[in-house]
């Protein structure tokens, strides 16, 4: 697991080159924030976060599978990964913000990902 990146991932690099290319500007991973997000729209009061499907249990999604071995591990460290990330979504619109999730699946298709940005950020672009 200390190959897994926390920053730069290619999904990641994929929301942020969209967004730049649709004409907003950000900020990325602003400690001060709860959680640390992705991606920050100041302007927007905007956090992105870029889940993993694997990692973050996309619901539904073949990405989201459970590895046969080590079962109980596996579903215990995907059960505080939700959980940390709920109360980190309830902490951000606590304080104003407005929390997006892109799941590493919706960035296949850049269409629908600048569907998804234009809808969730307002019709703003």
């Amino acid at each position: 697991m200390s190959r897994i990146r926390l920053k730069d991932t290619k999904p990641e690099l994929v929301v942020r080159s969209t967004l730049h290319k649709m004409g907003y500007r950000f900020r990325l991973h602003v400690k001060k924030l709860p959680g640390n997000p992705d991606i920050v729209l100041p302007k927007y009061r905007t956090t992105i976060f870029v889940h993993g499907c694997f990692w973050h249990r996309h619901p539904g999604c073949e990405y989201a599978y459970l590895p046969k071995s080590r079962q109980k591990f596996w579903k215990d460290k995907f059960k505080k990964n939700i959980a940390r990330h709920v109360e980190v979504a309830k902490d951000l619109k606590n304080l104003g913000w407005k929390v997006i999730v892109i799941w590493e699946c919706e960035i296949s298709d850049v269409d629908m990902l600048r569907e998804k940005l234009v809808f969730s950020l307002g019709g703003c672009s």
